[in-house]
């Protein structure tokens, strides 16, 4: 894995250069023309910052907003959702700072989540730096102009970003807000069809491999055809789960708009609090996310995804997710659990999750049998 360090020595000392060059004269722009949203976060953190751009561009409609994106994530912003153009970013990538460079130049900079990305916005030339409060070490903070806090009341992480931007929160997501992005042509399954997706961003949150075949045949009886779906090298869970290969697998084959498209015509998506399951909001396929460590409010549709087909199923009140941290800021309200493999070996809160309470929200998602 390459390095950050050349990348975050660049950064900070152009960073550095900027805040002497602006010491005293920077102030909060009032209408600002050009926007810059800096941050490396993974697939679902990013696409759940929807609400924010859906805020700037209702308050600033002739701003021009620029956002860094994971390499991966960055084509689902092809044809720019909220007139919203998306720069592919990575630390460890000195080149892809390059190609943000001659962007410099903004009047405004949000940085949701890890604040050292303020000063990736400062290296940038940006005038007015806004972010979180309570982010660790306090040297991130150093860039940052406006700390703002987190909400004191459960709220949803997308609605607790968008806060970062003045005025009143945006209005609720439409599909026709994100355009379906270009995407390589593969064989789609015959309709009406379910997608399972069962890979996630940790082991500990999987669910057992008997729960998923059994919601499989189980849908399958309702007339559906079933699809397993996986990111890349996830293919692997499926040797466990349908040995035997009864139904069709596309786990590790398709790249993200592909899994968009792949998804957007199924009748219902169900998967771990991953990434997919937002994917599965902006594309308006009825979705069951399937909460373990993770917390259903911060996760959740909150206020801006609230008319989306969507139902989180989680073991309510595990007493093991008592952690009250959510990017390194201790916050009261949260309940989740960040624990390690070294700390927890056995997935106990995804175990909880009871089949036939996902084969009844299923049931409720879809209606009537195929």
């Amino acid at each position: 894995m390459a390095s950050r360090f050349p990348s975050r020595v660049r950064v900070v000392a152009l960073a550095a250069w900027h805040s002497l060059r602006t010491l005293g004269r920077r102030k909060a722009p009032a209408d600002p023309g050009r926007i810059l949203i800096a941050h490396h976060l993974l697939l679902g953190d990013t696409l759940m910052l929807t609400p924010l751009l859906a805020k700037l561009r209702a308050r600033y409609p002739t701003a021009e907003i620029v956002m860094t994106a994971p390499k991966a994530v960055a084509p689902l912003y092809e044809k720019r959702p909220y007139g919203v153009r998306a720069i592919p970013y990575d630390p460890r990538d000195p080149a892809t700072f390059q190609a943000l460079y001659p962007l410099r130049g903004f009047d405004l900079a949000i940085v949701p989540g890890d604040n050292r990305h303020a000063w990736l916005a400062r290296a940038l030339g940006a005038k007015w730096v806004v972010a979180h409060a309570g982010d660790r070490p306090a040297y991130k903070d150093w860039a940052v102009d406006e700390l703002a806090p987190y909400p004191a009341k459960p709220a949803a992480w997308g609605d607790m970003v968008a806060g970062l931007a003045p005025g009143e929160p945006p209005a609720p997501y439409r599909p026709t807000d994100w355009p379906q992005p270009t995407h390589a042509a593969f064989p789609l399954p015959a309709t009406p069809y379910c997608v399972l997706h069962v890979g996630a961003s940790s082991p500990l949150k999987l669910w057992d491999n008997e729960k998923w075949l059994s919601l499989a045949e189980y849908l399958s009886g309702l007339g559906y055809r079933i699809v397993w779906s996986g990111g890349k090298g996830e293919d692997k869970y499926l040797s466990a789960i349908d040995p035997q290969q009864k139904f069709i697998s596309y786990a590790g084959k398709l790249d993200l708009p592909q899994v968009w498209r792949l998804i957007g015509h199924a009748a219902l998506l169900v998967c771990p609090d991953t990434g997919i399951a937002h994917l599965g909001r902006l594309a308006n396929t009825p979705t069951i996310a399937l909460f373990g460590p993770g917390s259903d409010i911060i996760c959740g549709a909150g206020n801006f995804w609230r008319n989306a087909p969507y139902r989180a199923v989680t073991a309510s009140n595990f007493q093991c997710r008592n952690q009250h941290k959510l990017f390194r800021r201790e916050i009261a309200w949260v309940q989740r659990c960040g624990r390690s493999l070294d700390e927890c070996r056995t997935p106990a809160c995804m175990h909880a999750i009871a089949l036939d309470t996902v084969k009844s929200t299923a049931h409720d998602l879809l209606g009537t049998p195929a």
